[in-house]
Order: C-alpha cells, then sequence, then structure tokens
C-alpha cells in the first residue's frame, strides 16, 4: 500500500508518499511497544555510522565467545542440490569476488528456504586455483578479524540486523542517508543496482550512466542515478543539527549523498560534472580527516564514515587492514571528549554473495535483504550483549530521529525499531579500553597507498 508522511525538506513541509507494505515488516514494529522505548534523551550528542562493505555474520563472526553467548551463527548451510556444506575457511582478502545483485538475493533466498547460494555467481583474477570448492560458504580467518572481536565481546552485537535492500551497494548507501533509494519521493520504484555503465555515480555521472529500478511487482526499468527525495540531512539541517559524511571521493556508489540532486547540485567546471551544493561542503574529502576532527574537536553530531576500497573489507578489493581501518575510529574517540555521549554503529551495506542461514522477511519486491553484521559501541550500549531484535538501516535512522527529537521520513525508517535493546542509559557508563589492531591511526593519516575506489559490480 501506499503511505504518506509529512516530512521537513529544505526547510518546507511537504507530502511524502512512501511505497512500503503495513508495519509488519523486518524492522519489528508491529504491535512494537516493547522494541523502541523512549530514548534517554540528552545522554547521546554524537551518533557516527562506520558503513563496511560485503560480509554477512555467518561469514566474519566465527567468534567462539559470541558464539558461546548465543549469537546466531551457523557452521554450515544448505546448497541447492540439499546437500550441507560445512563452511570452509578464508583470509579477509580473498582473491574473488561473489555477485551480491539482486539476482543473487533472489537466488540464495530461494522462497525463504536459503538454499541456493552455490548459484551465485564467482569472479575470480587470473589465480588457476580459483575459485575454491563452494566458495559462498565461507567463513573469515578469525586472526584477520580480532579487532572486530573484540569490539563485539565488549559492547553489543545484532545478530539479527538484516541489510534493508536485496542488492548491492549503491542502493545500500542511499538506504543509509535516507531509507530507501526510490527516484523520486512520490514514486513506488526502488534503485535497485549498481551502475550499469560507467564508473562515476550519482548526479555526476556521465551522460548515459544508468542504474536499474524495479517496480512492485519485480519489473526492471533504468534511469539516471539522480534522485530527489528527503534524506536524514535534510532533517538535520531544518534543526539547525550538524552534521558530515567522510568518504574518499565525489563520485563514488559508495558516497551517498552525490545521488541525490538537492545536496549535489551538480554544475560542469572545467569542463566536468562536480557537486556545488551548499549542503555538499557537509561531504569531506578524504575519509581521514574523520580521525583529525576528533583530535581537534571539530566533529559534527551525526556522522557516516566511509572506507576506501582497500579498507573496506570488501572481497577481492581489500587488502585486509579493514579492522585496524575501523579499530583506529573507535579508539580515537575512546581517548577523546567525545566518548561519554557518542553512539557508534558500525555496520556493513550488504551480504557481499556470502552463504547466511537466516531468512529475512520480504515484505515487497525489494525490502528486506540479508543479514550484515552489527555492533554498537558506547558508554551506554549493554555490555557483552547479543541483541536478537529484528534491525535494520531504518533502525539507525529511528534512532538519530529520535535521539535528536526529529520527525520521521516515513521511509524505511517508520516501521524499524529504534535500537533501544542495544543501550542501557541506567548503567554506569563504560570506560574505555583501546581495542588492540595491527595498524593505529597514524597509519591511515598517513596512508601511502594509492586511493582506490569501490570494486563493486
Amino acid at each position: 500500500m501506499n503511505r504518506s508522511a509529512l516530512v521537513l525538506f529544505g526547510g518546507l513541509l511537504i507530502l511524502t508518499a512512501v511505497f512500503l507494505l503495513g508495519l509488519n515488516g523486518c524492522g519489528g514494529s508491529a504491535g512494537s511497544g516493547g522494541l523502541n522505548p523512549p530514548l534517554s534523551l540528552g545522554k547521546i550528542d554524537h551518533v557516527v555510522v562506520i558503513f563496511q562493505e560485503n560480509r554477512t555474520p555467518d561469514n566474519l563472526f566465527h567468534d567462539p565467545v559470541l558464539i558461546s553467548r548465543g549469537a546466531d551463527i551457523a557452521t554450515a548451510g544448505t546448497n541447492s542440490k540439499g546437500q550441507t556444506i560445512t563452511l570452509g575457511q578464508i583470509n579477509l582478502a580473498s582473491n574473488y569476488d561473489l555477485s551480491h545483485a539482486h539476482s543473487a538475493f533472489l537466488a540464495m533466498y530461494d522462497g525463504g528456504k536459503m538454499d541456493g547460494a552455490d548459484l551465485i555467481e564467482v569472479s575470480c583474477n587470473k589465480d588457476p586455483a580459483c575459485p575454491p570448492p563452494n566458495p559462498q560458504f565461507m567463513y573469515v580467518n578469525p586472526g584477520d578479524v580480532q579487532p572486530y572481536f573484540q569490539l563485539a565481546e565488549q559492547y553489543t552485537f545484532g545478530d539479527r540486523m538484516f541489510q534493508t535492500n536485496q542488492g548491492p551497494s549503491f542502493p545500500a548507501h542511499q538506504f543509509i542517508i535516507s531509507g530507501t533509494s526510490a527516484p523520486t519521493a512520490t514514486s513506488n520504484l526502488f534503485a535497485s543496482g549498481n551502475l550499469n555503465r560507467g564508473s562515476i555515480a550519482g548526479c555526476i555521472a556521465l551522460p548515459g550512466t544508468t542504474v536499474d529500478l524495479i517496480d512492485p511487482s519485480g519489473r526492471f526499468s533504468a534511469a539516471y542515478p539522480c534522485f530527489e527525495h528527503p534524506t536524514l540531512t535534510d532533517l538535520l539541517d531544518a534543526r539547525g543539527i550538524s552534521w558530515r559524511y567522510y568518504a574518499p571521493s565525489a563520485g563514488s556508489i559508495w558516497t551517498g549523498p552525490d545521488a541525490i540532486q538537492h545536496i549535489c547540485q551538480p554544475q560542469t567546471q572545467n569542463g566536468e560534472l562536480v557537486c556545488t551544493g551548499s549542503a555538499w561542503k557537509n561531504v569531506i574529502i578524504p575519509q581521514t580527516q574523520v580521525l583529525a576532527d576528533i583530535a581537534n574537536n571539530q566533529l559534527a553530531k551525526v556522522s557516516w564514515v566511509i572506507p576506501t576500497g582497500s579498507d573496506s573489507d570488501h572481497p577481492q578489493g581489500n587488502d585486509g587492514t579493514g579492522p585496524s581501518w575501523v579499530a583506529s575510529i573507535v579508539n580515537a574517540f575512546g581517548h577523546s571528549q567525545y566518548w561519554s555521549t557518542t553512539a557508534i554503529f558500525i555496520t556493513w551495506d550488504d551480504w557481499g554473495g556470502w552463504y547466511d542461514h537466516v531468512a529475512p522477511k520480504v515484505i515487497n519486491s525489494y525490502e528486506y535483504g540479508f543479514r550484515v553484521p552489527l555492533i554498537v559501541v558506547s558508554p551506554y550500549a549493554k555490555p557483552a550483549y547479543i541483541s536478537h531484535v529484528t534491525h535494520d538501516f531504518g533502525s539507525i535512522l529511528k534512532f538519530v530521529e529520535q535521539n535528536f527529537s526529529l520527525p520521521s521520513l516515513g521511509y524505511a525508517d517508520s516501521p524499524a525499531d529504534n535500537l533501544s535493546d542495544c543501550f542501557d542509559f541506567s548503567q554506569n557508563p563504560i570506560t574505555f579500553r583501546t581495542i588492540p589492531a595491527a595498524l593505529d591511526a597514524n597509519f591511515f593519516v598517513h596512508d601511502t597507498r594509492p586511493p582506490t575506489d569501490p570494486d563493486d559490480d
């Protein structure tokens, strides 16, 4: 059905029609009084979203401590032939990638049976030993991701966090800033994939660049990847609440604001399209500036932090530095004046094609997608806690809205829970302990590696 909501957009009230099929979706707000108790206003003054790439809980978190506490992590899965496949071990920096397109979602989901992972396409480098047997049924070597384990063990780990969309990075990065990938405020379509051609995304993409759109019946069309609808940043701007979006480059499929017309406001300068909107000043390049802003006490109230390809955890595109990158940010917060009033949400933008055994609740042709890991870090996060409550990207948006007393966008945030089960605002604030990692903030601030854009087909 069509759901309408009044939202603030550019300082004005407008009517937004959003395609949502009821309130019984993955967010879990149907009869939701128990899932959405009020947050403790005034305790959290800064919210940070660290958005990594392409992992599931079954793939990334084979942590015996978490499993002993009840985290729902599988060690085997079923393929399309009905065979039980034991998950094998792989390095975080693997030599192959897996399709995570909408079609790959449909194959693995298989009407909820979750037995089609072996049908997902594999992309190999030139290594003759690639791919290994059962390449979709893998878990990451625990030695590669110890910083993630430390964070998840000390704070809150969510084993029922689902990506809101059934597809790859471009739409996922739209959902994390706005709760939708719709091309317009009143559309019932979703952008469902990455670019069909070209390497520059958003409103500065080259002419002829398109992304696929999916309609309520599952039919596809295509459109230029520049959209116009409200985002969480509009609600923040309307209340004078500062925000920053830290990203490696301006035209990436991972730079969500570049695809929003009123944020980007593209113009041609020196022969190329660039974003020139007044709100674009909040898109900070490079992403390592977040470390300087923390150190210099110049942090905005709400921040999104996007990695380079090398630091992203993206299969075949990363070099194993992602856990250190995330730890460097968390450690910077933990040893700063911001620690006592900060909530950090660490999650992954999509499942990456890896096997996961928990079926999402599908409510329409594009919502919801598979599980992704979630770590909630804060002095008020429940320590050593496993959240079994159903969350999605809309839950993060709802947390921000309710924490700063904002209205709802009326998109995925509307049916979502508010992550309140992950916090105990009456507890004694947790004293921060440094997260050990192979590389520290100094490495990333002075990084000499060539910048890498997303490798996300």
